[in-house]
């Protein structure tokens, strides 16, 4: 007798909040979805039909490029010197003002380069390593310098050589 009184609870009222649950969904979709996503469209359209020679554009793959001539269903970019690649207008994602930067990397550290540029400290003593190619043998050490045996020290090329005391555990 109890689960009877629950299944009439259960089923007063329900039609009219189905019929509105009913209605609200495609509108919320409307409003949520479609109609914003419309919006973005047709803006896109517009930018892509505004384009003129002598912009500057970012491609959908990331390539910044400048504008070189439009015509009615794709553009020509120069995207460096001479290097001009034809695209459909489509592939244009965004103009980019003329105040943006060409690159966007990061700027680069002035303070962490030496004065000299060619040496980097590495050692734990403070002495400096010569990395260039052309650099002085002020740092490097003699090549005839003997090993604990009493023989000279060969250096290797590719990896260093590693003593079976020194492996790590």
């Amino acid at each position: 007798m109890g689960s009877d009184i629950i299944l009439a609870a259960g089923s007063g009222g329900s039609g009219s909040f189905n019929l509105l649950l009913l209605l609200a969904v495609p509108l919320v979709f409307y409003f949520l979805l479609i109609r914003p996503q419309s919006k973005r469209r047709k803006e896109q359209m517009q930018m892509q039909n505004a384009m003129e020679p002598g912009a500057r554009v970012l491609t959908t793959s990331g390539i910044r490029a400048t504008v070189v001539s439009v015509d009615d269903d794709g553009i020509v970019l120069e995207i460096a010197d001479g290097v001009e690649v034809r695209f459909v207008k489509q592939a244009v994602m965004q103009v980019l003002k003329d105040d943006d930067p060409e690159e966007l990397d990061d700027e680069h550290d002035e303070d962490a380069e030496d004065e000299d540029g060619d040496r980097v400290d590495l050692s734990k003593d403070g002495s400096e390593v010569d990395l260039s190619k052309d650099g002085d043998d002020k740092a490097a050490p003699a090549a005839d310098a003997a090993g604990e045996d009493g023989e000279p020290e060969s250096k290797p090329k590719g990896k260093a050589k590693v003593e079976a005391g020194d492996k790590p555990a």
